[in-house]
């Protein structure tokens, strides 16, 4: 594994929790050396086949679809900001109770906020964080 990626890893650490099957941490690193300009470092899986990732050569979390994909859609800015949005989430969950979808909608825009209150990025068009607290 890079060694500027599993720096970071021993400071902040993979976030633990789970977000469903949006997010489940593994419970070590694998570094996924063919993907982008200087590999990625998987730190968990997303759904069925997709990992959430480093990027090498940027530090930018990222998520791939399958281990095999050639491209990558942005989740933050950096390890730091990832661990403190997947944090934020994990601690509204769940997000309504069944026969309250309106409050599902209340604090899916509050985690919105807080999420774009961490990262300014995590909110990108078609991105993790985009997709998986939709706008009300």
């Amino acid at each position: 594994m890079p060694t500027q990626i599993a720096v970071d890893l021993g400071e902040t650490g993979i976030p633990g929790g789970l977000i469903g099957y949006e997010y489940r941490p593994l419970s070590e690193p694998v570094y996924l050396g063919a993907i982008g300009e200087r590999g990625l470092v998987a730190i968990a899986t997303s759904g069925l086949f997709g990992r959430v990732a480093v990027d090498v050569s940027s530090g930018h979390v990222v998520q791939i679809p399958m281990i095999e994909s050639a491209t990558a859609s942005h989740v933050n800015r950096d390890l730091d900001s990832f661990n403190r949005c997947v944090a934020a989430v994990i601690s509204r969950f769940p997000f309504y109770v069944e026969g309250d979808e309106e409050r599902c909608e209340e604090v899916a825009e509050e985690m919105r906020h807080f999420v774009s209150g961490i990262d300014e990025t995590a909110l990108v068009q078609n991105g993790f964080w985009e997709t998986f607290l939709p706008p009300a």
